[in-house]
């Protein structure tokens, strides 16, 4: 194996990996650099094992609400085991198929931990193997993917121990099923996680310090989505904090302090942190190289360039939005400027999508209304039901609605957001529109397939020109 390179990328997670196949259909010679699972966090961890895990608890929903659809079962349960293992199944067959696509474009696969020295025309990149042993390699260009984790707050007493206190690894490989459950955040992963265990049965609460979970969203989408969460059983606790958690022999308690500045101990069977993340920079020798980094975040200019020559960074490691195809796209994007192939435009988070797979589902792109109005926009706002769409109520999902903004100016789709059944499908519709630049107008004479949830799109744009039709 080659220790001369025209690219090194450390970290294979979505961004990585991504970005060694484009650089390889580009001419670079390339390796990758990976200390765990070929795929990284999002594929084995995260993204898409949580999807599967999401999945079960969406069939165990309808299964229980067969007698609405004229079925009959007679008793809808789980079996925690089977359902963790269908999990880690699809994360396994999906790293393995990552490890196919690294042969199929000739991508050497580096195994160990990377970090870095000075060197020219770019650090050098030392791994050090599972022997123990350090190699060094060379390239013109290195990238680092190397990702995010877990954030743990030890000055509120929020630390993970991995046995009654959870991160998401914990909580996707559970050993047991809680019978009462605190998850801290609300955002998508702690949505996603109090929506999964919820549905299982779970005594679930939900405690978020700002004044709304998905604080995200848009502010009726959160309001909605909120509602839903509390039909289905969860207690969502909002403008609340928690500290001094205090592991036990089987539970662990909390102080949850609320609105009113009132303090209560609550004992619960497992708590789940889901509080943020922190970039994963350390040990990798950047201070050493010159590299910036605020609040644990690699600074980029746009196009992964950190400032050190030949050092480029992206995904997670960079800061928000925290998107698996978010990570990608910034990848290609600097690849192809590596490659003299990019566009010259600088990379654009408010055209990345977000989504979030609890039930119901919650996307959004581009600006929310409160956001369009903050940045002195004149807007119109359009808003369409679940419940005046065929397609939904056939489905028997009925509940949750679409949601888009224009610049009443220009017409300009500023953002789209929404919360229901299959929304995460649906949102690509309006990125593309975002990204092809168009208007009301245009979207308002493009022809909708039926019966498809898609027709919401349409007449939410219609409504905003007030001639909305089915409602």
């Amino acid at each position: 194996m080659s220790t001369q390179y025209d690219l090194i990328v450390i970290g294979s997670g979505p961004g990585g990996y991504v970005t060694a196949i484009r650089a390889t259909q580009l001419g670079l010679k390339t390796a990758i650099v990976e200390r765990e699972a070929l795929g990284g966090i999002c594929l084995n961890w995260g993204c898409i094992p949580t999807k599967a895990l999401l999945r079960s608890a969406e069939v165990l929903y309808l299964a229980k609400h067969a007698k609405d659809f004229g079925l009959v079962i007679d008793k809808a349960d789980f079996d925690l085991e089977a359902v963790v293992k269908r999990s880690r199944g699809v994360a396994n067959q999906l790293s393995n198929g990552v490890k196919f696509l690294m042969k199929k474009n000739k991508i050497d696969v580096l195994e160990g931990t990377a970090r870095l020295e000075k060197g020219a025309p770019a650090p050098k990149v030392i791994v050090k193997g599972k022997d123990g042993k350090d190699t060094s390699y060379q390239s013109r260009h290195v990238i680092l993917a190397t990702g995010a984790r877990a954030r743990d707050i030890p000055q509120a007493g929020l630390v993970a121990d991995g046995k009654l206190v959870w991160t998401y690894r914990e909580a996707m490989t559970p050993d047991v099923m809680p019978k009462r459950l605190l998850v801290i955040g609300s955002g998508a992963i702690g949505i996603e996680f109090a929506s999964f265990y919820n549905e299982l049965g779970a005594e679930t609460t939900v405690v978020e310090v700002m004044d709304r979970i998905l604080p995200v969203e848009d502010e009726e989408i959160s309001k909605h989505a909120e509602k839903e969460f509390k039909k289905q059983g969860m207690k969502i606790l909002t403008g609340t904090q928690v500290g001094n958690l205090k592991p036990g022999k089987n539970t662990v308690t909390a102080e949850i302090t609320g609105k009113d500045g009132k303090k209560e101990t609550q004992e619960f069977d497992r708590i789940i942190l889901a509080v943020g993340i922190v970039g994963n920079v350390e040990n990798l020798g950047l201070e050493a190289l010159g590299a910036k980094i605020e609040k644990t975040h690699v600074v980029v200019d746009g196009f992964g360039k950190t400032g050190v020559p030949g050092l480029y960074a992206i995904g997670d490691l960079t800061g928000p939005p925290w998107l698996a195809h978010k990570a990608s796209h910034e990848g290609v994007m600097c690849v192809e400027a590596i490659a003299g192939k990019g566009h010259g435009e600088k990379f654009d988070p408010w055209n990345v999508p977000g989504c979030t797979y609890s039930h119901p589902q919650v996307a959004s792109v581009g600006l929310t209304e409160k956001a369009a109005k903050e940045k002195g926009y004149d807007i119109k706002v359009g808003r369409f039901p679940f419940i005046g769409n065929g397609k939904a109520i056939a489905l028997g999902a009925p509940d949750g609605f679409v949601k888009t903004v224009f610049d009443k100016k220009t017409g300009e789709l500023l953002g789209a957001h929404m919360v229901g059944a299959e929304v995460t499908e649906l949102i690509q519709g309006y990125v593309i529109a975002r990204q092809g630049e168009l208007t009301e107008q245009d979207l308002a004479h493009t022809v909708f397939p039926h019966p498809t949830l898609s027709e919401m799109m349409h007449e939410s744009v219609l409504d905003a020109e007030g001639r909305v039709l089915h409602i």
